[in-house]
């Protein structure tokens, strides 16, 4: 490697503004890829199948973002292992914004207590960029396996009937099998689990009767619930669904154990570590941008959705905050995949 000569910094005032020259150089040949990023097309790498509850999330703001951004944001789906596939893949991919991963509550948090052998870490190995919303989950059942109308009758035939009736998820640690396994854990419920591939063949089960229930992302339960194929017995979130205000809470419901149950999760990008800060800013407020957006704010909220506008900062502390929280879930239902 080529080295000035020490005498260079001896030789008065001229070696002084060369340096100085030097430094200001150094400066602006890092700002200048934040500055003109994005100069090429975004790829966004999503852990799950093409029409499960996150795809249909990130694909409402694909276009829009690409707009405000000057570049098209292409989804590459990688989906498989609860979405770790797509978190390793992200994890090792160079940090210069242009792979990013559309993340979950469970890919960046459950998931770390959940796996004991990932080759990633999920907070250290990733730079949080922006939330996009809370997703409310509802329990879903199918009337023809469950006759209950109300969770405490669904609590009371599952109690008398321990073992018996198969909960659906959308794959071992997404956020429905942990919401479940939350809601057993809490009310003392004996289940079976099933995991399928993603949120189409879960939903879909319950519909067949192949599994009894399912506690889905309301967006997705939406049509089965508007074609009278299921019931729906109580939503996982403090507050009642503004989609869905005739489906109580959880935590309402006055069953022993489910008295401030609330397990929404939310959805958002992460970039790999070591992302330039100037970027990660850039594309936070694009982010925040079109997410309140009137169109895409209505379409999200009539989806049983609330947004989650963050700074980068903050939503890594709820990353932390919630990494944290499942963890204590999981140990407290006895959960381990590997």
């Amino acid at each position: 490697m080529f080295t000035l000569p020490s005498t260079l910094f001896h030789r008065g005032p001229m070696a002084a503004i060369i340096a100085a020259c030097a430094a200001m150089a150094l400066q602006v040949a890092h700002a200048q890829p934040a500055a003109s990023w994005p100069t090429r097309p975004i790829t966004l790498i999503m852990g799950f199948p093409a029409g499960s509850g996150v795809d249909v999330v990130a694909r409402s703001i694909q276009e829009p973002l690409s707009q405000s951004l000057g570049q098209p944001i292409i989804i590459d789906y990688k989906s498989g292992a609860a979405g770790n596939i797509a978190s390793e893949y992200v994890a090792r991919a160079k940090a210069d914004g242009y792979t990013l991963a559309f993340g979950t509550a469970a890919t960046h948090g459950s998931n770390a207590a959940l796996y004991k052998k990932l080759t990633f870490d999920v907070e250290a190995d990733f730079v949080p960029v922006s939330p996009v919303l809370d997703v409310s989950n509802v329990l879903m059942v199918n009337p023809d396996i469950v006759p209950a109308t109300t969770l405490k009758e669904f609590v009371a035939l599952i109690k008398a009937n321990p073992g018996k009736y198969n909960f659906a998820s959308t794959g071992n640690g997404t956020g429905t099998h942990m919401a479940f396994a939350e809601f057993n854990a809490r009310l003392g419920l004996t289940m079976t689990h099933v995991p399928y591939k993603g949120g189409p063949e879960a939903l879909t089960s319950v519909v067949r009767g192949e599994t009894c229930c399912v506690m889905s992302q309301v967006q997705t339960a939406l049509p089965h619930y508007k074609a009278g194929k299921v019931r729906l017995l109580g939503v996982t979130t403090a507050k009642p669904v503004a989609a869905i205000p005739e489906v109580p809470t959880i935590a309402s419901s006055g069953v022993p154990g489910a008295q401030g149950f609330d397990s929404s999760i939310w959805f958002g990008v992460f970039a790999p570590a070591g992302t330039d800060p100037a970027i990660v800013d850039k594309l936070n407020a694009a982010i925040a941008a079109v997410v309140q957006q009137p169109d895409i704010r209505s379409r999200f909220e009539s989806q049983g959705n609330t947004l989650r506008i963050e700074t980068p900062a903050q939503f890594k502390q709820t990353v932390h905050n919630n990494r944290i929280k499942w963890a204590e879930v999981i140990k407290a239902a006895s959960i381990q995949l590997n």
